[in-house]
């Protein structure tokens, strides 16, 4: 696998053997057989090709701040778009952008463009891509309030830009999470507004997120979506779960919707916590948590 993409993309965009854990914010995951960091579309174009006509696994992830990568790591091929694909262009209220960007930093942007709509994504640690595959959203916004179109690559290699209407946006939820599409890049449409009362809002939805929740360890953010008619953090409390422990993975004594790091956790101590958790919400308050997180790897 690593001397065929090395012919196609170059020594500089491949890793071999690389540990997942450099690649996601719960600093938790084994190897990958071979990592691609690709600086076009071309190369992930190209990466998809030599894939499907050898038949190798591919996987296909952005910033990593929403994923669980298991310990024995991931086989085949993985590509890494966050980072590498970020070009950004703004026109009037328009931004287009790449999906590699990271959301945080797509805010900022258009807070200097005196433009609103995405202040909401302020300290979203994950890239463009992923919050439009999880509608990531806080602070009453949704990333489906703002994207119009997405322009995806499938599995077999066939571009395709969806509109707003084909991509099923719900809570927590997108198409993109049932088909084989990888997001390349998303158009949004903003409002304008005054860059000052924008940047002031973005400051306080920053200091809201470093008072309630465990910025300082790391984690995937918010473990569960939340259930109707509960909010996930209070339910943990009231199971007598805030502050649990399982090996290196707690639930965050700041936040009990949170799961972090404290230095050592391995991914099974992490999906040993959330087990526990599940099943002590059905036994409680007979609510199936669903997890918002995405588990990937080799048990």
């Amino acid at each position: 696998m690593y001397n065929g993409l090395n012919e196609l993309l170059g020594a500089d965009k491949i890793k071999q053997n690389e540990p997942m854990s450099n690649h996601t914010t719960f600093k938790i995951g084994g190897p990958a057989d071979v990592m691609v960091l690709p600086v076009t579309i071309a190369d992930i174009k190209t990466t998809i090709t030599y894939c499907r006509q050898n038949n190798h696994p591919l996987f296909i992830f952005g910033l990593g701040s929403n994923l669980v990568v298991r310990d024995k790591g991931i086989r085949g091929i993985v590509v890494k778009i966050g980072n590498n694909l970020k070009a950004v262009n703004v026109s009037g209220t328009e931004i287009y952008a790449q999906a590699g960007i990271r959301l945080s930093e797509l805010a900022r942007k258009a807070a200097d463009n005196a433009l609103s709509g995405l202040e909401f994504a302020e300290g979203i640690p994950g890239s463009l891509g992923g919050a439009v595959v999880m509608n990531a959203g806080a602070y009453d916004g949704e990333i489906k309030d703002v994207v119009t179109e997405v322009e995806a690559i499938s599995a077999s290699g066939e571009e395709r830009v969806f509109a707003a209407a084909e991509m099923d946006f719900s809570y927590r939820r997108s198409v993109f999470q049932h088909n084989d599409y990888i997001i390349v890049a998303a158009r949004m449409k903003l409002r304008p507004g005054a860059k000052p009362e924008i940047q002031s809002r973005m400051r306080e939805y920053a200091r809201s997120r470093r008072e309630k929740q465990p910025l300082e360890y790391p984690s995937a953010g918010s473990v569960f979506r939340r259930p109707p008619g509960y909010f996930v953090g209070p339910m943990i409390e009231k199971m007598g779960l805030k502050g649990y422990s399982i090996g290196g993975a707690q639930v965050s004594e700041k936040h009990a919707g949170f799961i972090i790091n404290t230095g050592d956790a391995t991914a099974a101590d992490v999906l040993d916590l959330i087990a526990m958790i599940t099943k002590s919400a059905r036994e409680q308050f007979g609510v199936e948590l669903q997890p918002e997180i995405r588990v990937v790897g080799e048990p």
